[in-house]
């Protein structure tokens, strides 16, 4: 067939030139050498052309999807030129099988297929998980999981075609997957206990990619960074990645700070019991503050009440929530919180209470008596 097609091709070249006839394969073979490289560089002006056209709109499907088959459409080219240059060797008497060009066409065709696929999902994730004004964001953990199993079936598809290309019984491979995979969850019980963590983790969305997690059952507290199939890989607030094994999520408490509403302030106050009769107009005061304070939440619980009798204070708490949820902005709000309930106090004349005991003597009780000395000892002396 090949030679069918280059015999018109190459009869005015043996036409012009007998002697190049006797080298009719050599000529051939490189024939199809110049034909790829022409065909490539044509193909690369085509695909850059239409990448830029396209690329003066907003970014679309079409525009990913011609970045993601450029490269394997491109390694196809040359794969193709071989597959052809193999057979041409092995019809003229070349220590080559007939049958490796044909093989290595298919093979070529179905690997650089699902190649070009898998860059096509890979592209996509990133478009929609990437923040972009006027258009809604994909959340990143739903869009990580889609582009995962997507990917799993390209790899498992592609795996199967190679394999009956090859001349391989598919329908063998599939009896045998059923009958083995009862062994084979036993043996794998803890990778599948980790797979199916990660499904329930992917479906429940307890949390997602750049949230702040803790576990009360395990020292388990830091940022999500990455969720797999089989692990999830967390740093911690001192920069250790932590990986988690998936199957632990199912057994244990989760909680995640990142989606609170409100952060809480929550602290007992002491003042003197010698200031006991501005306590009241203290606690008035402090209460009017927090609830004009432009950074506390006004809607939610507001407690500044005296809570108890303590050891050397009277105590009141204060109980308020912030607006925001950020680490180090509550804690700027707090302190601004703390020193002004400081300056209230002190506007009182009153004073903090710091721990203090008390020692009241009884007046006129008897003087102990004097110690009785000991009895002599045999000897006559005292001990």
């Amino acid at each position: 067939m090949l030679e069918q097609l280059l015999k018109p091709l190459l009869a005015p070249l043996f036409k012009q030139w007998p002697v190049l006839e006797d080298y009719g394969w050599q000529v051939a073979a490189a024939t199809v050498v110049v034909l790829v490289w022409l065909l490539t560089i044509v193909f690369n002006w085509v695909m850059g052309r239409l990448i830029h056209h396209l690329s003066q709109k907003a970014p679309a499907w079409d525009d990913l999807l011609l970045k993601s088959i450029r490269t394997p459409l491109r390694i196809l080219i040359w794969v193709t030129g071989v597959s052809l240059l193999l057979e041409i060797f092995s019809r003229n008497g070349l220590p080559v099988s007939t049958e490796v060009g044909g093989d290595l066409r298919r093979l070529g065709v179905i690997i650089l297929l699902a190649w070009g696929v898998i860059r096509f999902i890979k592209a996509g994730e990133k478009y929609l998980t990437t923040p972009v004004a006027g258009r809604k964001q994909v959340d990143r953990t739903t869009a990580d999981a889609v582009a995962k199993l997507l990917r799993l079936v390209v790899f498992i598809l592609a795996g199967l075609t190679v394999l009956q290309s090859s001349g391989v019984s598919i329908s063998g491979i599939l009896a045998f997957g059923g009958i083995g995979g009862i062994a084979v969850g036993f043996a794998a019980k803890d990778l599948l206990a980790n797979f199916f963590g990660g499904l329930m983790i992917y479906m429940d969305r307890p949390f997602r990619v750049g949230d702040w997690v803790r576990s009360p059952d395990k020292e388990i507290e830091g940022t999500v960074e990455y969720i797999g199939w089989r692990l999830t890989r967390i740093r911690t607030f001192d920069q250790r990645p932590l990986y988690v094994p998936n199957a632990t999520f199912t057994s244990i408490s989760v909680e995640n700070p990142s989606r609170m509403r409100n952060r809480r302030i929550f602290e007992h106050v002491g003042v003197r019991y010698d200031d006991a009769d501005k306590v009241r107009a203290i606690i008035d005061d402090v209460r009017e503050m927090i609830r004009n304070h432009p950074e506390i939440d006004t809607r939610q619980t507001i407690i500044v009440q005296l809570n108890r009798f303590g050891p050397s204070s009277l105590d009141f708490m204060v109980y308020t929530f912030t607006k925001t949820i950020q680490w180090v902005k509550y804690h700027e709000i707090k302190q601004d919180v703390m020193l002004k309930i400081a300056d209230i106090i002190f506007s009182h004349g009153a004073e903090f209470a710091f721990p203090t005991q008390t020692i009241h003597l009884a007046a006129g009780e008897p003087e102990l008596p004097e110690p009785v000395s000991q009895r002599p000892t045999e000897t006559g002396q005292q001990a």
